[in-house]
């Protein structure tokens, strides 16, 4: 329980600003109505990033301190300021030219049409977050180092004759899928924000290439430095692993944003409960990296690609067809109960 201490205490100082937003807007009802919607969102926003969690714990563990405690410390002010609350922002800023703070304006004094701007560029985010989480998942899918395949010889074989240019090319066929989906006014836009997801993930890898102390010394260290550098360098503390978590996050979140707004068009409400839900998201990950969680559930960390998989796949598809939140954050859990299961079995099979 000590893993979540700071979280618990987040949630009472942003519990009690709901709860005071609340009661200056509706009073005592008010009160009680931002309390219960900031606690459901919070809720929700652990139950749709706990894949998360664990793709930041596989990544996490291997880190030294000064990168764990970065992470958990500067990554946590960014997760939850800057994810959750600038970063939609910023998206309906530059969908209508308006400053921050107009937009700003705009969501509290006008929650509606600041959601009609945000869901409105949900095209080109979902194309930007699924080009990106699709080439998370692809690239585990063909790893050629993994000891452990969770699907037996058919991962096998995908890891043996899989590449990361092969991911890259897949996701960029994704990308172009989308295009062939929305209305002929926003396939440019969808195709930018597809190939800029694709752009920034092999990016990530450049700069963490870039930043490691000792350059490559062989063809082989060279090759190593190419496409496939984020799956060699984001598993050691650098710059480039801190970017590739807080891009991975962000993939994350706005699905979350966009769904809070079925439940509540106060943005400050959203911020808060999301706020607290990534709090626990962050402690969970603390937790699962002291505990070795992931060697003791060998599979879990599998599990979570292929969430983060149909999470990509499902984020594709939302640029034209509607995907219920329940039905997104059931799949993850499915794919982590599953994953659980099959550790446990694993573990008594060695034990016998």
């Amino acid at each position: 329980m000590q893993h979540f201490r700071v979280s618990f205490a987040v949630t009472f100082v942003l519990m009690a600003l709901a709860a005071w937003w609340g009661y200056n807007h509706g009073g005592t009802a008010g009160l009680l109505q931002a309390v219960w919607i900031a606690g459901v969102l919070g809720v929700m926003e652990v139950s749709l990033s706990f894949d998360n969690a664990v793709v930041n714990a596989s990544v996490l563990r291997h880190w030294d301190a000064f990168w764990q405690k970065l992470f958990l410390t500067v990554g946590i002010l960014v997760a939850v300021f800057g994810m959750r609350l600038l970063f939609p922002l910023l998206i309906v800023s530059l969908a209508t030219g308006l400053g921050l703070m107009d937009v700003w304006q705009m969501a509290t004094a006008n929650p509606a049409e600041y959601a009609r701007h945000l869901t409105g560029a949900h095209a080109q985010v979902a194309a930007f977050g699924g080009a990106f989480l699709l080439l998370v998942f692809l690239n585990f899918l063909f790893d050629d180092d993994k000891e452990l395949h969770w699907l037996g010889w058919m991962e096998k074989k995908l890891g043996q004759h899989g590449t990361e240019m092969l991911g890259v090319l897949l996701a960029l066929a994704a990308v172009f899928g989308c295009v062939g989906l929305v209305p002929a006014e926003e396939k440019y836009t969808v195709l930018a924000a597809g190939v800029i997801g694709v752009v920034v993930y092999l990016a990530v890898g450049w700069i963490s290439t870039l930043l490691e102390e000792d350059p490559p010394e062989d063809d082989d260290d060279i090759t190593e430095a190419g496409v496939g550098a984020v799956v060699a360098t984001v598993a050691r503390g650098s710059f480039g692993g801190f970017l590739y978590l807080e891009v991975l996050d962000a993939s994350f979140s706005f699905d979350g944003v966009i769904g809070a707004f079925a439940i509540t068009s106060d943005v400050v409400i959203i911020m808060l409960g999301l706020a607290i839900g990534a709090m626990f998201v962050r402690s969970l990950t603390v937790f699962l990296v002291h505990k070795g969680t992931l060697d003791e559930y060998v599979y879990l960390e599998h599990g979570a690609h292929y969430a983060i998989g149909i999470l990509a796949l499902i984020m594709l598809a939302s640029v034209k067809y509607h995907i219920p939140e329940w039905f997104t954050g059931l799949s993850g859990v499915a794919f982590i109960a599953v994953s659980l299961w099959s550790s446990i079995r694993h573990k008594r099979q060695l034990a016998a």
